[in-house]
């Protein structure tokens, strides 16, 4: 039997594990974090890559003016910097002091890489697609990095067996699949 539901409900069972990762942009000055969970690849040949940023948000700004961002994949232990990145508006931080994260020039574009993400993957924005209240931004990977420190992938989790809980926070729940 099937009921009518909300999207906020129907959303809840395929939403979960989902992948995290942090987009960083900048103005040239000021460099800006976003955590995000909606991104996907769109293509092999060029690499593209698709984020999807809410066009409230300061990363939304700099994406857009600065055509390009560097896509981050976060481990276990960054899930406490990943929420204050998911939570906080670089308007008025200094997310890399704030989280004690470390940028480094990248080589490509403009904005930094994390040192301490498993992955970098630097991006010139090559399409965009406003959605309502966000836009997809699609970036050609340019040239990506890969940390020699591999770790668990941080997820954001739900209720559902088989993850092992890292944290919460800002009506976040963060975690990684359990060690067999």
């Amino acid at each position: 039997m099937l009921s009518e539901v909300s999207m906020t409900e129907a959303y809840k069972p395929w939403n979960y594990p989902e992948r995290v990762v942090l987009a960083v942009s900048t103005d040239g000055e000021h460099h800006d974090i976003i955590t995000l969970g909606w991104k996907m690849m769109t293509s092999h040949s060029p690499p593209i890559v698709a984020i999807s940023v809410g066009k409230t948000r300061y990363s939304h700004k700099l994406i857009s003016r600065g055509g390009e961002f560097v896509l981050a994949v976060p481990g276990e232990d960054l899930w406490r910097a990943v929420l204050i990145c998911g939570t906080t508006s670089g308007r008025h931080i200094d997310k890399f002091k704030e989280t004690g994260l470390t940028p480094r020039p990248a080589k490509i574009v403009k904005p930094p890489l994390i040192e301490e993400c498993i992955a970098n993957i630097e991006c010139k924005v090559t399409g965009r697609l406003h959605t309502g209240d966000h836009t997809i931004f699609a970036g050609e990977a340019v040239c990506c990095w890969l940390s020699d420190n591999r770790r668990r992938n941080l997820l954001l989790i739900g209720r559902e067996r088989g993850y092992l809980s890292l944290g919460k926070g800002g009506g976040f729940h963060y975690g990684v699949i359990k060690k067999r």
